[in-house]
């Protein structure tokens, strides 16, 4: 460590900050040369020790680098101080109470204020890093000064500096326009950058702080035809690069269009792309379609459809229907687009195009009815679930033009217990359409396929509307054809976009990975540390609406969102979100009329509509007994989460068991076991002396392990151990050792000393002691990450021989840390919905089945590190059962 030459002193410490971690003892050993070498006179010499100290993560060494690291903060070699500047960031991930104590962050602060751009950079770049981990710190105070301080360093560093400076200057929002104005003419130059990662983060910062400009300024004008030619140019990148800036031009057409309207060319699609960058070019040119452009568009969709891409064509023909939904006047192109297409007799291509046209159809009713009849000629060729479902629907809503539809749907009825559920709800909609529209010709095939739907299905949802259009056809025959023949809305090109609060929030991420996957850094990173919600700035009085008056929808004002259809995931989220009381006001229901006895439910209400009595009553049997009452509770049982919170008992603990027989330790025997109280972790250790000479000088270690487990104190046993003597000590654990995978997930080896020898054994610790206290997950956030984590993460268990009631299991589990965050009774079982997070900041998500009288209960999990699961679903067979 001594020597004079560079590349060896370099290779000397490389060695020490690898093997620092494991030997702590003997890294303290290096701190003399540290000191010496932060004052030698050459700048590298000095840098590269106050690098490899800042990289050195050992608590002990921490107080020693203190002295160093100041002098280097005030170096008069700038080499020197953007070094440093780092190792506070560094030092603070370490131990942030020392990094305050010593003032570093003010020392930090001074440094933006630095002649040289690349310490200014380094600067910003520690106490970003900084902030994040702590978003309450409002380290980076930045004001109108430091902000010119940091646009004079931009034009004179590295192009990581400026991606610093540029991320920094995102997050500061100016104080009016004019303001605003001043920084974005100063950014601009960075957009003809060589770097991506640098124009992307300008144009994140020139997104941000348009939402500032009136857009009557000329300047405004001006910035979007800058905006323009640097996210072309990113589209010569090689594939991987282009679909970055793909993914992050996509939310820029969204949120300002008119940026890009010039450019439709350029996301035509090359022959030689890859897949996954047509996909996003073709999603971006339909953003883009305009009655401009349209008939360019329509002809470049139509040459795509004739590929070998089945995926690609599949892709191609939905965005000719999503074009004619988007630019009315193209429409009648767009439909005999279509035909031509279904010509073709390609399987897939005809299926996609039948998909579409059903939308065109809600969106232009009445105008392209006369194509019915091509798309029934291709009825024998669909075997997609999609298709099938929308070629049911068209017939079943047109059911009265067409002669015979009662055939047609009659034909799909055949193997209705093969369908998918998609279809087989399309057919129980479109069957009970024809019916209100032909009574007398369909009353056998309505009765059939409410019979299917009812008796012969296990899916919940066709039951529950089989039964709802047999209550209203048989109590209501006028209102059912008012709710089932309803007029309905039309729909909107809009659904697809992504709702604007997301929008903002992502236009303040380009560049980052939350741009690429379309979605904030809260739903995918784990624990959510240091994760702050950012929004667009409010926009000033002088400036409109978002939406420039080209791309408002026809016949909407400029300023209003259309009307969007919500998708089933915005449902669902609405369901979470009803207010669960009972109503305010309003008669209450009664009761009477929905118990289901052996009243005939049809009550004679279909005679009446078609002459007849020969329609037979669903059999009472087969309706839940449960329906009258959940019908007058509403949905106030959706989520019952009044029962199921158990008292706080503490985690469970098992009896102790032999570790170490004496045998196997010259007279040495260890008991032990695993406790969780109040967050904190111990192993209660017995030990007995089974030798015939007194026991001493005892000490303790772990080996790496899954999660890190490892002493937080020595062991101390304060007085010699004697023959035939036993001790009971009580060891506290943290989780803040070294990790390594082991196998099974939870062994732990262990070395104990004492004055005779060193003994090992392995010992298997349950998974509930990691579980932490902070582990209940909010509804929505339940929600969406069950959605979020894909479904072959799932794994189902059984949990056999336990008598308790979904009450007790709540509780019980409650006390270990695994908490309800929901609670549903569904069909007569209770549905429990669980949370819980371990120390490593890992959440598994559980689904409890419980059937009252029944011991048995199924147990799905769903977890982002599956190899978990095995030994969650032991923690809660231990829990329950003892």
């Amino acid at each position: 460590m001594q020597t004079d030459n560079l590349e060896l002193k370099k290779l000397v410490y490389l060695y020490l900050m690898n093997y620092a971690k494991s030997q702590p003892d003997m890294a303290i050993m290096a701190v003399n040369t540290f000191v010496k070498d932060c004052e030698d006179p050459n700048p590298l010499i000095r840098a590269l020790a106050v690098r490899t100290m800042g990289c050195i993560r050992v608590d002990k060494i921490t107080e020693y680098l203190c002295e160093p690291l100041r002098k280097c903060l005030k170096d008069e070699d700038p080499y020197v101080r953007k070094t440093a500047a780092v190792c506070v960031a560094k030092l603070h991930d370490i131990n942030a109470q020392l990094v305050e104590d010593q003032g570093f962050l003010d020392t930090l602060k001074d440094l933006i204020s630095d002649s040289n751009p690349m310490v200014v950079a380094n600067a910003v770049a520690a106490l970003s890093e900084i902030a994040e981990s702590h978003p309450s710190s409002n380290l980076l105070d930045l004001n109108p000064q430091s902000i010119n301080k940091l646009l004079t360093a931009l034009n004179e560093c590295t192009e990581w500096g400026q991606i610093f400076i540029l991320d920094c200057l995102a997050n500061y929002t100016p104080k009016d326009d004019r303001e605003a104005q001043s920084i974005c003419e100063r950014v601009t130059p960075r957009l003809s950058h060589a770097n991506s990662a640098v124009v992307l983060s300008a144009v994140k910062v020139l997104m941000k702080f348009m939402e500032m400009l009136s857009k009557d300024l000329d300047y405004y004008g001006t910035l979007l035809k800058k905006l323009a030619p640097p996210l072309v140019t990113l589209l010569s990148a090689e594939p991987e690069l282009q679909y970055v800036a793909l993914r992050n031009i996509n939310l820029i057409v969204q949120k300002r269009p008119e940026i890009l309207k010039h450019e439709m060319k350029v996301f035509f699609v090359k022959y030689n792309d890859p897949i996954y960058v047509k996909l996003e070019k073709l999603d971006i040119m339909i953003r883009l379609a305009s009655q401009a452009n349209i008939a360019q568009v329509l002809a470049e969709l139509k040459e795509y459809a004739t590929e070998v891409d089945v995926d690609f064509v599949r892709k191609a023909v939905r965005a000719i229907g999503r074009c004619a939904i988007k630019v009315e006047q193209s429409a009648e192109r767009c439909v005999s687009t279509l035909l031509d297409l279904i010509q073709t007799k390609v399987n897939y291509v005809v299926q996609e195009a039948i998909v579409v046209i059903k939308d065109i159809f809600r969106k232009y009713p009445n105008k392209y009815e006369s194509v019915i009849a091509t798309l029934c000629e291709n009825l024998d060729s669909l075997d997609e679930p999609e298709a099938r479902a929308a070629m049911i629907w068209i017939v079943g809503e047109y059911a009265e033009r067409i002669d015979n539809a009662d055939e047609l749907l009659e034909s799909f009825l055949e193997g209705f217990h093969d369908e998918s559920t998609q279809v087989q709800l399309q057919l129980l909609t479109a069957i009970v359409k024809l019916f209100l529209k032909k009574p007398t010709e369909t009353q056998e095939l309505v009765q059939q396929v409410l019979s299917l739907a009812t008796q012969d299905s296990d899916n919940p949802d066709l039951r529950d509307r089989g039964y709802i259009y047999w209550r209203l056809l048989s109590t209501d025959p006028v209102a059912a054809k008012e709710v089932v023949l309803a007029e309905k809305p039309l729909i909107s090109e809009e659904t697809d976009l992504i709702e604007p609060t997301l929008l903002d929030e992502l236009i303040c991420y380009i560049g980052t990975l939350a741009s690429v996957y379309h979605k904030p850094p809260s739903a995918f990173v784990e624990g959510g540390r240091g994760v702050v919600h950012k929004s667009l700035p409010p926009r000033t009085a002088s400036s409109e609406s978002t939406e420039s008056p080209e791309t408002a929808p026809a016949g909407a004002p400029s300023g209003e969102q259309p009307d969007v259809i919500p998708t089933q995931g915005d449902l669902l989220g609405d369901l979470l979100n009803l207010d669960l009381g009972p109503p305010v006001s309003g008669p209450p229901l009664a009761t009477s009329s929905v118990q289901m006895g052996a009243v005939d439910l049809l009550g004679g209400g279909l005679d009446s509509l078609i002459g007849g009595p020969n329609f037979v009553a669903p059999p009472a049997a087969t309706v839940p007994a449960n329906l009258g009452a959940s019908m007058g509770s509403g949905l106030s049982d959706l989520f019952d989460l009044t029962s199921g919170v158990g008292t706080l008992s503490g985690s469970y603990v098992a009896p102790k068991a032999v570790w170490l027989p004496a045998m196997k330790a010259k007279g040495l025997e260890i008991s032990g076991t695993f406790t969780r109280q109040v967050g904190s972790i111990s192993m209660d250790l017995q030990l007995t002396n089974k030798a015939l000479q007194v026991m001493t000088d005892f000490a303790i270690q772990f080996n790496r392990n899954s999660f890190g487990l490892a002493p937080a104190a020595p062991l101390q046993i304060h007085a010699p151990l004697s023959p035939n003597q036993t001790v009971e000590i009580s060891l506290p654990l943290n989780t803040v050792g070294s990790v390594m995978k082991m196998e099974p997930l939870n062994n732990l080896q262990v070395a104990v000393k004492n004055n005779i020898d060193v003994f090992y054994f392995s010992t298997l610790y349950p998974l509930h002691i990691l579980f932490v206290e902070d582990g209940k997950m909010d509804r929505q956030m339940f929600l969406a990450t069950w959605k979020d984590i894909p479904n072959e993460n799932e794994a189902q268990f059984q949990i056999r021989d336990c008598p308790l009631n979904a009450e007790a299991v709540s509780s019980r589990l409650q006390s270990s840390n695994i908490f309800t965050v929901a609670k549903r009774n569904v069909e007569g079982q209770d549905m429990l919905y669980q949370s819980l997070k371990l120390t490593n900041g890992i959440w598994v998500l559980a689904e409890l089945r419980i059937q009252p009288g029944n011991p048995s209960f199924t147990l799905s999990l769903k977890c982002r590190a599956p190899e978990v699961s095995q030994h969650v679903y032991q923690a809660y067979e231990t829990i329950l059962k003892n």
